[in-house]
């Protein structure tokens, strides 16, 4: 078993960190919804699918 070590060093993962992010933002959005649930619609906006899938078009040309 692997523990970090105790003191200044901290390593961050930034994967981890984005998806702590995108999860805090869903539960936002979720939590000011007037629907029971949020669409997939929304969902997608919340996580910026749209704009991901722009800059993935604009950097494959």
């Amino acid at each position: 078993m692997h523990v970090a070590p105790v003191g200044g060093t901290a390593v961050q993962d930034h994967v981890a960190l984005a998806e702590i992010e995108l999860c805090g933002d869903l539960i936002i959005a979720a939590s000011a919804a007037h629907e029971d649930r949020l669409s997939l619609e929304s969902i997608d906006e919340v996580l910026k699918v749209a704009e991901e899938r722009a800059d993935e078009r604009g950097a494959e040309e």
